[in-house]
């Protein structure tokens, strides 16, 4: 008999995977990120038109924009209705983070680059690998969509089916990352209670290359390869990053044996597209996540030996096709893992477990203020135990939004979704948005709200385990209905072209019949009764000082409460990020400093109830030097001032470590 693996358990509200039997100077990195200048012959305008060409933007996509606002706030973003869309028209609350950010702050895992943005809190049980769980405004991990190159890498094995940002590196080739903040992706599916949208790199003129090598604390190593090109019809981009690590003893109660719990992680990425004609583009795109990670107490009996290993595929083949003023978008994807633990050398618990989609995305602009988005898509989970069971769930959905602008300054939203379960039935969601732009002095003050619902289906494995033979009284045949959500936020956002970006955002969101994993008698999924709550106030702001430097920082207040009135766990109350960025006259040399603060929160211990966890400050350097055209040297620092603080109950975390690579590009 299996025994439930802990570690699994330990971060999270509920069990990620239970047991089954066996440039200027300095850019702005906000929001609303300075665009290329415009006019006929800016880039920004030849970027423009390559994404007409490629069947991805057209006239019928982008609403009518206003005749001189600030650069920054007409760069496009395509998360928060699917299609690319101005910032200054979306009234959504979206952050975006792009791939030079991403390089100078050098993190290995993209959990640790999101942290550094307003809303979202990370919880990780000892670095690299281990079980770590990613919040936006408070909501459970599981509550995130992620998606690369618009695959849903979601984990189909877990019993609540989310990312796992456990393995999730940060690659070279990505090329941007846009964050929807809050319960509106309603576009993707009505339990997308925040969107991470990881976008990569295409190919592009001649054949060209990089290969990075970078060594660190801990016995870190990273290596890091690409090729890519285009021309004509084709293009290509291939990568391979490879990181490991010896990793440090992870478990604050391991003290005899006291081991290092290493860490192994190869990603391969491919992208291949073909525009065959100006208004055609088929892509393809796969990914390749073999990831291995050591930890302690797993088995019966207990042993330290113990092991997870991890393999996920992803692949996407979408066309693009531009007709007049439609534009459609037809794609087949696939998610599949394959996990399983060793406790001392040993299967103890194995899972298989698949994810594919088929989707269809259509715009209509019949004017020039307005614009329709419309789509379906069908779902189909299905997962394998190690004794051969298998559990499926399927899921239509179809959704409508209509966008309209109105005398280049109001942008209103208003769309709808119908999901057809085949477990739960029927259900329908909304979303609506309003933004208001003017202009305020030598800057654009945008106005903007948005609302929401949603709902979730009880996953094949909650379901399953409820009725199966580890349930005990009182969850042990519980029939769980679906949970459902709402939430709205109101915010304003201020930017200037000198790069000034100030954002204000209050946000309130609630989840009816939250299912939960039963921590204290370890019965099986319980229902709330009542509403757990999340609200606060995400700040942000970004202030060039001079023509070289600029401060950076964001403060989230969350106060959050579960259906019995108390704190969520691992829900800080405050988080906040101060830093400051530079960059040389020749631009040769670029640094980065992180501040990054955490307050009042709690955990639970099994049969203890609510514990505090530790408040904590952490400092994080980076900087790399260009030396000629084609190398790069790079080195970084974390936790300079070796703070000790747990962000999971019994878990330690990295103190201070160090590491420098070089990244040659031919």
């Amino acid at each position: 008999m299996e025994l439930i693996d802990f570690m699994k358990l330990i971060d999270s509200d509920t069990p990620r995977a239970l047991p089954r039997p066996a440039p200027a100077p300095v850019p702005p990195i906000s929001a609303l990120r300075r665009a290329e200048p415009r006019g006929p012959a800016g880039p920004g305008a030849a970027l423009l038109r390559a994404a007409v060409a490629a069947g991805l933007l057209g006239p019928g996509t982008l609403l009518a924009q206003a005749p001189e606002p600030p650069d920054d706030i007409d760069e496009v973003v395509v998360t928060s209705s699917r299609i690319p869309t101005p910032l200054r028209q979306i009234g959504t609350a979206v952050s975006v983070i792009d791939a030079d950010e991403i390089r100078i702050r050098g993190y290995h895992s993209m959990a640790d680059v999101l942290r550094t943005q307003p809303g979202i809190g990370v919880s990780n049980t000892g670095g690299p690998g281990k079980t770590t769980s990613l919040r936006i405004r408070g909501e459970e991990g599981y509550r995130t969509l992620v998606m690369i190159d618009g695959v849903d890498v979601s984990d189909p094995t877990g019993t609540q089916v989310g990312p796992s940002f456990d393995n999730l590196l940060t690659t070279s080739d990505i090329e941007r990352v846009e964050i929807l903040r809050g319960p509106q992706g309603f576009v993707y599916g009505a339990d997308a209670g925040g969107v991470v949208n990881i976008l990569t790199r295409r190919g592009e003129g001649p054949p060209a290359g990089q290969v990075a090598v970078e060594l660190g604390d801990f016995d870190t190593r990273r290596t890091e390869a690409s090729v890519s090109g285009g021309g004509g019809s084709a293009d290509y981009f291939l990568s391979m990053t490879d990181l490991d690590s010896d990793g440090f003893n992870t478990k604050a109660s391991d003290t005899v044996l006291a081991d290092d719990d290493g860490y192994e992680n190869t990603t391969l990425h491919g992208k291949i597209g073909w525009t065959p004609t100006e208004a055609l583009r088929l892509q393809l795109v796969g990914r390749d996540i073999d990831a291995a990670t050591e930890f302690d107490t797993c088995g019966f009996p207990t042993t330290a030996d113990c092991i997870g290993r991890t393999d996920q595929t992803t692949f996407r083949l979408s066309g693009d096709y531009q007709a007049g003023a439609f534009t459609h978008l037809v794609a087949y994807s696939g998610t599949e893992v394959d996990r399983d633990n060793l406790a001392a050398g040993v299967i103890s618990f194995a899972t298989e477990g698949e994810l594919d989609r088929a989707e269809y995305t259509g715009s209509f602009r019949p004017s020039e203020s307005t614009t329709l988005v419309y789509g379906l898509d069908l779902e189909h989970e299905d997962v394998v135990a190690s004794d051969g069971s298998e559990l499926d769930q399927r899921q239509t959905g179809y959704y409508f939004e209509y966008q309209k602008a109105i005398d280049d300054r109001v942008f209103v939203t208003a769309g709808a979704r119908h999901d057809d379960n085949d477990d739960f039935g029927t259900h329908t969601s909304v979303r609506a948005t309003a933004a208001y732009v003017t202009d305020v002095g030598p800057g654009a003050l945008k106005y903007r709200a948005s609302y929401g619902t949603g709902f979730r289906a009880p996953s094949p494995s909650e379901l399953a385990y409820n009725a199966g033979p580890f349930a005990l009284p009182p969850a042990a045949g519980l029939s769980l209905q679906e949970e459902s959500s709402k939430g709205f936020d109101i915010g304003v956002e201020y930017t200037t072209d000198s790069g000034l970006y100030l954002e204000a955002t209050w946000f309130d969101q609630r989840i009816e019949d939250e299912i939960f994993f039963d921590l204290a008698g370890f019965s099986g999924y319980l229902q709330s009764l009542g509403t757990s709550r999340s609200q606060g106030l995400e700040l942000a702001a970004e202030v060039p000082i001079g023509m070289r430097w600029q401060l950076l920082a964001n403060f989230t207040y969350n106060d959050t409460e579960d259906a019995d009135g108390e704190q969520r766990v691992r829900r800080p109350e405050r988080l906040a990020n101060l830093g400051a960025r530079f960059s040389s006259p020749d631009e040769r040399f670029r640094f980065i400093a992180n501040y990054r603060m955490s307050r009042d929160a709690v955990d639970e211990l099994f049969g203890i109830g609510r514990v505090p966890l530790d408040d904590y400050e952490v400092l994080d350097l980076s900087a790399a030097y260009t030396i000629g055209e084609r190398i790069d040297v790079y080195a970084r620092l974390q936790n300079v001032t070796d703070e000790e603080y747990q962000e999971v109950t019994g878990f330690n975390t990295p103190g201070s470590s160090g590491s420098a690579g070089v990244r040659v590009r031919f």
